[in-house]
């Protein structure tokens, strides 16, 4: 087992302090002070690679880059962890919050999230985001905690769980690691060819901020003489819907989906605009500006941002990149992109946690839905694919019936699992991963709706089937968060082994279930095998012996859009 560090940084300098630790978190010596944190804690890592415990990745690591540790435990990480096992799920997860638990101390709420900050003045004056309270000394914080989380970790379920549990923890706290990394290195990023695509999409440049560019200017002018030439604001929901109102279309909302099915001339007009108007607004100049600086996309990543694990992103829409805008993503001359995505990954994890041997062989290799038709949709791979999806998101309408049915009689066990979490949601209990991450417990409103017998009708009913169908799939979709960190996790240590200078490979883009690795070219078919391995080794931590397959679908380009 590596040996454990505690690490706290001075809160304005460049030093800090050190301290050895046991298995249990307490300690093995008397604190250590180094004037210049960085070069101590790399001469540590070199000698004794060890794991490191501190509050948070942002506040603890970030600030070291770029010394890279090999691993660590994040205590703001691990804290949501636990807490919703143990029933407190979205309690304050800060160094001082969990100090305060353990202390029997007032708890203090956690600090709204901030953007970013150029400012390094500004950094200075920052709130104290560890939320200590006055006095209390940082390092002897993080230590006790450290070690009453260990305590927890040891107190949960038999031992299977327990294991994987301790899997999910390490997973998340090496997520911490990546996400700080990846905002340094930052993702290639060609803003010569970001204005091209831009003024081609909605002409030039506008000289006065603020001001609409020219196409989305026409696009109003041309919607407005579509629905009869009374001027009204394209941006406006409510004049939407009454410009075509007054033209005798009724709609009843401005989705595309629903104005596809129109068939008014004034609907694909107002189709494109939201288009260009959204890419403007989330993706334009003004956000080139922010945030794609010395040929670098430097998102800030918020691991486990999302209830299922999932990671978000904070500013800069780092999770929701047009497809259009990935010509801008282009690697460095004498470099390559590895782009790899798991390919069908949640019918996958379905197919391994359910244990299910005929979904299991369907899932061996290649395209699961087509191996799924020809066992039983009589080759028919559209049918397959909506059956499946229907029975993981809980659809019911139209004419799925006849195919989940089928999926009954051929996946029991299978379908047998997401019904099972669905009737367990449907009752106000809760559902976990397969590491063990824990869904949202049921909102007062929900158990006032669903429990009072004057209004446990059809609301109540309704309620009950959409938590249902929450919980069918936060099984699956959190168990693909699971194998998804893992596979970071095993990843980022496997490229490791190819350096850590300027010139080594390293992970710039993660999106729920892909992976963009920068890379010298003539690595990239090696850092390909990498992921392969990743991938499988994943497959292992998360699902035991399970003979599901995982299969990552691998593309070497220069341009992130060449890999699609």
């Amino acid at each position: 087992m590596a040996p454990r560090y505690a690490l706290a940084p001075d809160p304005h300098g460049p030093g800090g302090r050190l301290q050895p630790l046991a298995d249990d978190g307490t300690p093995l010596g008397p604190p250590e002070h180094a004037a210049l944190l960085g070069p101590a804690v790399a001469a540590v890592e070199a000698a004794e690679r060890p794991r490191w415990v501190y509050a948070a990745a942002d506040s603890a690591y970030a600030p070291l880059l770029p010394v890279r540790l090999a691993r660590c435990h994040d205590l703001r990480l691990t804290e949501p962890l636990l807490l919703g096992h143990e029933g407190g799920w979205g309690e304050p997860r800060s160094l001082g919050a969990a100090w305060a638990r353990l202390r029997g101390l007032p708890v203090p709420a956690d600090l709204p999230e901030a953007a970013p900050d150029d400012d390094e003045q500004a950094g200075l004056f920052a709130p104290d985001r560890l939320q200590l309270p006055p006095g209390a000394d940082p390092l002897e914080a993080v230590v006790a905690v450290h070690a009453e989380q260990l305590r927890r970790i040891a107190a949960i379920g038999d031992d299977a769980a327990r294991a994987r549990f301790r899997v999910l923890v390490a997973a998340e706290s090496a997520g911490g690691l990546l996400a700080a990394e990846m905002a340094r290195d930052g993702l290639p990023w060609r803003t010569d060819l970001h204005d091209l695509l831009l003024t081609e999409l909605l002409g030039p440049r506008p000289q006065i901020p603020g001001a609409q560019p020219r196409r989305l200017a026409e696009l109003a002018d041309e919607l407005q003489q579509a629905l009869g030439g009374r001027p009204f604001n394209p941006d406006s929901h409510t004049q939407v819907l009454r410009a075509f109102a007054d033209r005798g279309v009724q709609l009843s909302s401005t989705r595309s989906w629903e104005l596809r099915g129109v068939g008014h001339p004034a609907a694909d007009l107002l189709i494109r605009y939201k288009e260009l108007s959204r890419l403007h607004a989330a993706h334009g100049w003004a956000w080139q500006a922010a945030w794609a600086r010395g040929g670098r996309f430097r998102p800030e990543y918020v691991v486990g941002g999302v209830v299922s694990g999932r990671w978000a992103s904070r500013g800069g829409g780092a999770l929701q990149i047009p497809r259009i805008l990935r010509r801008a993503v282009v690697a460095d001359p004498g470099w390559s992109l590895v782009v790899a995505d798991a390919a069908q990954l949640e019918p996958r994890v379905l197919a391994a946690l359910s244990g299910d041997t005929g979904l299991a062989r369907s899932a061996a290799e290649g395209d699961l839905y087509e191996a799924l038709a020809a066992t039983a949709f009589h080759g028919d791979r559209a049918k397959a694919k909506l059956g499946l999806l229907g029975a993981m998101y809980g659809q019911t309408g139209g004419d799925i019936g006849p195919l989940l049915a089928t999926l009954r009689r051929r996946y029991p066990a299978a379908m047998g699992h997401v019904e099972a979490a669905a009737r367990t949601g449907e009752d106000g209990g809760i559902v976990r991963s397969r590491l063990g991450r824990t869904c949202p417990p049921p909102s007062a409103d929900w158990l006032d709706l669903t429990e009072a017998p004057e209004t446990a009708g059809e609301a109540g009913g309704r309620s009950a089937r959409a938590r249902g169908r929450f919980t069918r799939n936060f099984v699956i979709q959190a168990s693909a968060a699971d194998w998804a960190l893992a596979l970071l996790a095993g990843l980022r240590r496997r490229l490791a082994v190819f350096g850590s200078g300027a010139d080594r490979p390293h992970l710039v883009f993660f999106q729920h279930d892909e992976v963009l690795v920068h890379t010298p070219t003539d690595l990239a078919d090696a850092v390909a095998a990498e992921i392969a391995a990743a991938a499988d080794e994943a497959r292992t931590l998360v699902f035991g012996d399970s003979p599901v397959r995982f299969p990552m679908s691998t593309a070497v380009v220069d341009c992130y859009a060449d890999a699609k």
